[in-house]
């Protein structure tokens, strides 16, 4: 910190006049947020600061939050052309190197602003300085906007805002000297991992690391090094393929506290989903290390070798094996190039012999913890960066088929078709209807598929999937019976015949009460709002559930939270709180056991 950052002391004892100064330029010419904020003094943390903030702009009105974002200058525009910008966004658009535009860029960005203003009606906006606050490069930012420039106007007001938070996060950074070296290091981490990917998608700039490839076997090796260099006293990668990385204790505790999560991805996957949960504990223990202390327990990290099921159906394959549920069968599944997984692991020198060995003795553990990017756009939406998981979701999947008659659609009268695709279609506004019920229920048709369909026959087939979720078993089968039931009775109105085939049932992985309320504590003593939610996704803390009592913290995704894909994001300011909250678990713990 140097003379000229400022402290929350400083703006906890000032006069509103002088705490107004202070923040002045974090929202571009709109001093009222700050001032409307500091009536809720004394702030305890940057973040509970930061949100208050974010959460005064969405108790406004309408009209106030239309004028915030007018307020702002179009990028690369004519106030950045006729040099009056403010100083905090000329710092912020010669990062991202906008000031140096080239004259086709210059005309591309004030073609897209001009068709982005018209459209909604305030200025395309966009934290220029990015998730790492180092700055977005202008190819990024140009993608960006003509990306959503195809957006609904409700849902460009709202990021548009969730961008005006980050600008402000930034500026708030800078004012107070607020180290994320931590978040950073992470980000760093992760971003290495990420040059890793399969053959067909490399080549394309998409991020695919799929069970056993070269990729995959690359990535653990990074891991493994990192792991090492962090501070793990040991490393190996076992008879699956995960990494497993152990911190030792002082030796007053003979059990180990498990975390971790996966590094395989889905096809053309984004960057965070899983390998945030290997890289934020590292995080603790490369401090730790460098502080040459020891927890009164082992930290045992495990990156799990797979989790998605992307290349062989063997979904949870990598924390199934520390569980004992590893299936002999799936060794004999073979991939798309019909190579078996059994010829893959050995392939890769994993002894298939060993796997039964690595089933853990429940006893020789205190729990496992996961943190976790949200994949989903409810912390977005709150501004919240941390949320506490309360149970992992308890799901069904069914894949069906619906049978009418083909006939022709112009001589065939609407009182004497069968049509399938017509009962899927009403069966799926059914399964949408009755989830709403519940409030925290959710019920998918994933799959729509008329084989051989023709834009002049009436569907005589529709083959469809169910996915349906709910945060305890018998919420899942209550749902999952209306809907059965549903389905079968629409099949009989419409003189169609149904086949149901269940692919999949997993039971709800509820937080261990005690885990949870340490995360609790942890995210509390950050001074961020306690939010608790269900996880909705399944996770490698479901499979660890079977053995070990679990809780799971999420990090706020950015683009709505969007997951499984490649605008995946988060911020490194969220991930130094992770860590921080990570920090805080260890800490409690160590209390603890004294």
């Amino acid at each position: 910190m140097n003379a000229s950052t400022i402290t929350l002391e400083q703006i906890n004892s000032a006069s509103p006049d002088e705490a107004c100064a202070m923040l002045d330029g974090l929202y571009e010419h709109s001093p009222w947020i700050a001032r409307a904020a500091l009536q809720l003094r004394p702030f305890t943390s940057l973040a509970q600061l930061k949100h208050a903030m974010a959460q005064i702009v969405s108790m406004s009105s309408k009209d106030a939050q239309l004028a915030l974002l007018r307020a702002h200058p179009e990028l690369a525009g004519k106030a950045m052309v006729d040099n009056s910008l403010t100083a905090e966004s000329t710092n912020e658009q010669s990062k991202a190197g906008l000031t140096q535009c080239t004259q086709a860029e210059f005309e591309t960005i004030q073609r897209l602003n001009a068709a982005y203003n018209t459209k909604f009606g305030f200025p395309f906006i966009v934290a220029v300085r990015g998730p790492r606050g180092t700055g977005m490069q202008k190819a990024e930012i140009i993608a960006t906007l003509e990306r959503r420039l195809q957006g609904h106007p409700d849902y460009e007001l709202q990021e548009c805002l969730r961008n005006v938070h980050r600008i402000a996060e930034i500026r708030l950074n800078d004012k107070f000297g607020a180290s994320i070296a931590r978040g950073n290091r992470v980000w760093d981490w992760q971003e290495t991992l990420a040059q890793y990917s399969d053959p067909g998608f490399a080549e394309q700039g998409q991020l695919t690391v799929t069970y056993l490839t070269e990729a995959h076997r690359a990535c653990a090796q990074r891991i493994r090094q990192d792991m090492l260099d962090a501070g793990c006293d040991s490393v190996h990668i076992d008879a699956v393929g995960n990494v497993v990385g152990i911190y030792r204790g002082d030796g007053t505790q003979a059990k180990a506290l498990m975390t971790g999560s996966h590094y395989d991805t889905v096809r053309n996957g984004g960057k965070y989903d899983g390998r945030l949960g290997i890289y934020v504990p590292l995080a603790s223990v490369q401090q730790l290390q460098q502080q040459n202390k020891r927890l009164p327990f082992d930290l045992e990290i495990v990156a799990f070798a797979e989790e998605e099921g992307q290349r062989f159906k063997a979904t949870f394959l990598g924390s199934g094996a520390l569980t004992g549920d590893f299936k002999t069968e799936w060794l004999e599944q073979r991939d798309a190039d019909g190579i078996s997984m059994r010829e893959a692991m050995q392939n890769a020198g994993l002894r298939i012999e060993d796997i039964p060995a690595l089933k853990r003795d429940a006893s020789n553990y205190l729990g496992f913890v996961e943190v976790h990017i949200e994949q989903g756009p409810v912390l977005n939406a709150l501004n919240l960066p941390l949320g506490i998981v309360t149970s992992i979701n308890a799901s069904v999947r069914y894949t069906g088929e619906m049978v009418g008659v083909s006939c022709h659609a112009g001589t065939t009268p609407m009182s004497m078709r069968q049509d399938a695709a017509a009962g899927v279609a009403e069966l799926m506004l059914y399964v949408e209807q009755r989830a709403r019920v519940d409030g925290d229920s959710v019920g998918t048709v994933g799959i729509l598929n008329v084989p051989n369909g023709s834009i002049n026959v009436v569907p005589g087939r529709c083959d469809f999937s169910l996915d349906m979720r709910a945060p305890s078993d018998a919420q899942r089968d209550a749902l999952a019976s209306n809907v059965l039931n549903k389905a079968a009775a629409i099949a009989e109105a419409r003189s169609l015949q149904l086949t149901l085939t269940q692919a999949m049932r997993a039971s709800a992985a509820p937080s261990a009460p005690a885990w949870q309320q340490r995360w609790e504590a942890a995210v509390a003593a950050l001074g961020v709002p306690l939010y608790r939610m269900p996880s909705g996704a399944g996770h490698d803390a479901m499979k660890l559930h079977d053995i070990l009592p679990q809780a799971m913290l999420f990090v706020r995704g950015q683009n709505a939270g969007i997951s499984h894909n490649p605008l995946e994001a988060t911020t490194s300011d969220d991930m130094q709180l992770a860590v921080e909250a990570f920090d805080h678990v260890l800490a409690q713990l160590a209390a603890e056991l004294g």
